[in-house]
Parts: structure tokens; C-alpha cells; sequence
């Protein structure tokens, strides 16, 4: 095909280019390739044709052949266990994805139920992201110290706890339907947003002691995908619980599968390998070859007042408004604006699609992170911002159900992009593995300090200028985020010299 022979004959023609030269030239390949395959082409179809193309492959293959590998060689007893380990956690992980992205589904249910408005539902997200937010702040040097084996345990239990009680609100009948009901629901879902600030924390802390970092942009993919698949699942069960059960099953059902796996990380996870009886090995990220103690001086010096960590911290705020903006508010846009019941073959196929591109979104990123820009993440979450910014442009113009579809694809897989990563893998890359969940609990609390507008605000906003609003309040936070990120551009991990 005509754009897949003239990405390959580009990356081939600039090989003796500078590497930034290259790198551009790739990136205009996989937005050509993206965009195609997605029918996206609109104005930026210029340039990046309509036709269908494996341009990302053949561009990926091309670099990878000058890429040399300096990655650390395992025994095949120390990858089986690693793998025990990383599964366990990512399946954990994701069932409590399920116990925080199912409020959503439960969004209108509550209204036509209690009779509550866009603006009173948006309280209740309002309330949970910004507990989210700040407690990731402080629960990451929590989880730094004690570790991330015990700080998943305390996520999960805790989640599964109030997950339990905001169901159970629909029987406290005599708190009536007032504001009394709303404060309850509202303190029960920011408490189980306190326990599930831990989960990322944890996840990436325990990681960070077990993938070196030319290993962590893949197996980042690989997690994304994991993560996923506890939004698929809330997508088919959440659509299906709501139209066929009282909505309250759409908190119990989470509850149990997150039960399960706290069970199973308490008896698998360990938090570094010489935990689980092999020998340690040199991550190679900004922890390498430092002996100084972790104490809070060490966590300010090394996290909260580094230049790089701090420019991510603010993109990842631009990714809160983004993400949670959309991801909060999808399902109701779909009922209300495209009259889609929850349960339709077209919401319950698009939903999945939008999840399958959540998962091709991280392995893209992953795949090209580690392969394409030797493992720096900002030009990979640069190419996620600009993905978003078209994808919220069809959303603001509307041009069909077919067209908006389409694009919430396409921006599943930007989010996912720069979700992994940022608050995924730059998080372990520069806060090492001392402080890795100290720089998770920034970045992820400040893409939930941004994302905490998208309650309260956005559902003000929705009730009084309708849907039309929506794609548009979205866009800047996104262009700002790329901007970040070109800033960035070259950034990675310094490492301090071992002594000898």
C-alpha cells in the first residue's frame, strides 16, 4: 500500500539522520497507520492517508535493527516466579479497576432512582477523585516504606469493604433520598477511593525491584493490558447488572472478585526477588548505584522536587481532566445523546472495542518505548496526547454514531498510551526502585487531582449547556499535555556511578 511504502522508504532514506529526525518521521508512520486503520483521517488526512497500513511494524522493525540490547539475562526459574508474582498483581489490580470504574454504570440508575441531577452524581465522582488525588500524594511514601505487598493488601481489603457499603446504601431507606443519602454515598465512595490509591502504588513499587529498565516499557504493555481486561469485564457485567439486577449488584459483584485476589496476592506476592529467595540484580534507573537511606529528605530531593518528575506530574494532571472526563461520563453520553440503552449490541460491542484499544494502546506504547526510543516514554505519550486531541474534535463536531464510536476507539488508546507510560513506567525510570511508589503516587495523584473537575464541574456544565460541551472542554487539557512531553523529549533515568 502507498502509505506503508513510503514510511518504510522514510525510515529507511533518514537513517543517517539525527535520531530526533527519525523519530518524527516514525511518529508521522504510526499516526498514519492509526488513523487509517480507524477510518480517522478527517483534515489530518493530508498526510496521513485513509488507506489501511502496517506502517507502526515495519517502522518499529526497521529502527529495532540498530537498537543493541543491554538487557539482563534470567534464569527460567527466576522468570517463572516473576511471572507468579506480576500476574498475581495484575489480575489483582484489575479486579479493582472493576470496584472503581463501576460507579459509572451506576451513574444514571442513581439519578432516575433518588431523582438526582448531573451536578448532585458529580459530587460523589468530585468527592472520589480528589481523595484519590491527595491520598496517592501521601500513601506513596507510605508505601515505600512498608512495601508494596503490604500496600496492596490494605488497597484491596479496604476497596472491597466499601464497595460492600455503597451497595448496601440502597437499603438505608431512612436516611431518605435527600442529601443525607448523597453524603452518605459520597463519604463511602471517596473512602474506598483512599484504598484504592494504594493499588498503583503498590503495583509499581513492587515491580520496580523486579524488571530492569530496558524490560519495563513491555512488560508495562503487557500490565496495561492486564489492567484492561478489569474494564472489560465492568463494561459487559456493569451494562448487563444494571439493566437485569438492582443496580447495588454493580458494587457487589466487584467486591467478591476483588476478595478473591487479595487472597491470592497474600499467599503469591513477594516484594523484591531476594524476598522470594533469588539474588538482586541492577534495575539500572535512577536508584542504581545510590546508598543513601529512604527517609523523607531522600523522597523530596529524589521525587518532589526534581524538574523531570514535576513536568510529568503536571502532564499527568492534564491527563486526569482527559481520561476521567471521559471514562466517567461515556456511558451516560451514549444513553442521553445517542438514546443507547446500557445493554444494545452497538454500546456492548463499542464498549469492548473501546477496551481492546485500551489494550493495543499499551502494547503499542510499551513496544515502542523500549524499541523505537530506547526506553524513553515522553515521545511515546506525545503521540497519545495528539491521538486525543482529534479524537475529541469528531466528539465535539458529531458527525455520526459510527464516527463518535470510532473516536472514543482512538482516544481509548491515547489514554492508554501516556497512562502507561507516565504513571505506569516513568514513575519506576525515575523514581527508581527506593522511591518508585512515592513518584507513582505524584503522577497518579495529580491525574486525579485534574480528573476531580470532571465531577461536580462537568456535571454542572452538562446540566446546563447539554452534551454539545462535552468533547471540547477536553481538548486543551490535551494539547497542554503534548506540549509537556516535547519538553521531555529526550529525557531518561540518571544513574549515579556503583562503587567499586
Amino acid at each position: 500500500m502507498e502509505l506503508s511504502r513510503k514510511c518504510t522508504e522514510s525510515v529507511r532514506h533518514y537513517g543517517a539522520e539525527t535520531t530526533s529526525d527519525v523519530e518524527i518521521r516514525t511518529i508521522i508512520c504510526i499516526l498514519g497507520a492509526i488513523f487509517s486503520c480507524s477510518s480517522l483521517s478527517l483534515p489530518v488526512g493530508l498526510f496521513l492517508q485513509r488507506e489501511k497500513s502496517f506502517s507502526l511494524i515495519r517502522a518499529m522493525h526497521n529502527t529495532m535493527e540498530g537498537i543493541s540490547s543491554d538487557r539482563p539475562i534470567h534464569s527460567r526459574e527466576f522468570r517463572r516466579r516473576r511471572a507468579l508474582n506480576w500476574l498475581t498483581l495484575g489480575f489483582t489490580y484489575a479486579a479493582m479497576y472493576m470496584g472503581r470504574y463501576n460507579l459509572s454504570f451506576a451513574n444514571k440508575a442513581l439519578s432516575d432512582n433518588y431523582g438526582w441531577d448531573k451536578t448532585q452524581i458529580g459530587t460523589i465522582i468530585t468527592a472520589a477523585l480528589t481523595i484519590y488525588g491527595l491520598s496517592a500524594l501521601f500513601n506513596g511514601p507510605i508505601a515505600d516504606r512498608i512495601g508494596g505487598r503490604k500496600a496492596m493488601l490494605i488497597g484491596v481489603f479496604g476497596a472491597v469493604v466499601f464497595n460492600l457499603a455503597f451497595g448496601l446504601g440502597a437499603f438505608l431507606g431512612f436516611l431518605g433520598t435527600g442529601p443525607v443519602l448523597l453524603a452518605y454515598f459520597a463519604t463511602v465512595w471517596a473512602l474506598n477511593s483512599y484504598f484504592q490509591s494504594y493499588s498503583a502504588l503498590a503495583l509499581i513499587k513492587v515491580n520496580s525491584s523486579w524488571f530492569h529498565v530496558r524490560e519495563r516499557g513491555v512488560f508495562s504493555a503487557i500490565f496495561g493490558s492486564m489492567i484492561q481486561s478489569g474494564r472489560a469485564l465492568i463494561f459487559v457485567i456493569g451494562g448487563i447488572a444494571v439493566t437485569f439486577l438492582p443496580w447495588q449488584w454493580v458494587f457487589f459483584i466487584p467486591a467478591a472478585i476483588m476478595f478473591t485476589m487479595g487472597c491470592l496476592t497474600f499467599l503469591f506476592v513477594c516484594d523484591s526477588p531476594e524476598d522470594a529467595g533469588y539474588p538482586g540484580f541492577d534495575t539500572a534507573d535512577a536508584s542504581s548505584g545510590d546508598t543513601e537511606k529512604v527517609n523523607m529528605a531522600y523522597l523530596v530531593k529524589k521525587v518532589f522536587t526534581n524538574p523531570i518528575t514535576l513536568t510529568i506530574a503536571m502532564s499527568e494532571f492534564c491527563t486526569g481532566f482527559v481520561r476521567h472526563g471521559f471514562e466517567q461520563w461515556f456511558p451516560r453520553y451514549m444513553q442521553e445523546a445517542q438514546h443507547l440503552k446500557l445493554d444494545s449490541p452497538i454500546f456492548q460491542g463499542g464498549a469492548f472495542i473501546v477496551v481492546l484499544a485500551g489494550i493495543a494502546g499499551a502494547f503499542t506504547a510499551g513496544m515502542m518505548s523500549d524499541y523505537v526510543f530506547k526506553s524513553r516514554r515522553p515521545p511515546v505519550a506525545f503521540i497519545g496526547y495528539a491521538l486525543q486531541i482529534v479524537c475529541l474534535a469528531v466528539i465535539w463536531m458529531a458527525p455520526g454514531l459510527m464516527w463518535i464510536i470510532c473516536a472514543f476507539v482512538v482516544n481509548s488508546l491515547g489514554i492508554s498510551m501516556v497512562h502507561s507510560m507516565l504513571s505506569g513506567t516513568a514513575s519506576m525510570d525515575f523514581g527508581g526502585r527506593k522511591a518508585a511508589a512515592s513518584a507513582t503516587g505524584m503522577f497518579d495523584g495529580m491525574q486525579y487531582i485534574g480528573g476531580a473537575a470532571v465531577g461536580m464541574g462537568m456535571g454542572w456544565m452538562l446540566q446546563h449547556w447539554g452534551w454539545g460541551v462535552w468533547g471540547p472542554s477536553m481538548i486543551g487539557f490535551s494539547f497542554i499535555g503534548a506540549i509537556l512531553m516535547l519538553k521531555l523529549w529526550n529525557a531518561v533515568p540518571a544513574k549515579r556511578a556503583q562503587a567499586h
